[in-house]
């Protein structure tokens, strides 16, 4: 399996989510990019969401968001020169 782009958009909504508050939710306005509201529909067509333009994470959405959000940390650490 490879990161397809539409998966990397799935990614990048699961990144937004605040995890150190879990009350605060996502609004996906339809005046964003059309990769994000189609990757929001996805989000929640798979269970991760709670509404078809973001809601709040399911605590299966809650679980991919931290992995999401560490891999994100883990890859964005420069090695030393």
């Amino acid at each position: 399996m490879s990161f397809t782009p539409e998966l990397i958009a799935e990614l990048e909504i699961l990144a937004l989510f605040n995890l150190a508050n879990t009350q605060e939710g996502l609004k996906v306005h339809q005046i964003a990019s059309p990769k994000a509201v189609a990757a929001a529909q996805r989000l929640h067509d798979k269970g991760l969401i709670t509404q078809t333009d973001g809601g709040y994470l399911t605590s299966l959405g809650l679980d991919a968001a931290e992995h999401a959000q560490s891999l994100l940390t883990i890859l964005a650490v420069e090695e030393p020169a």
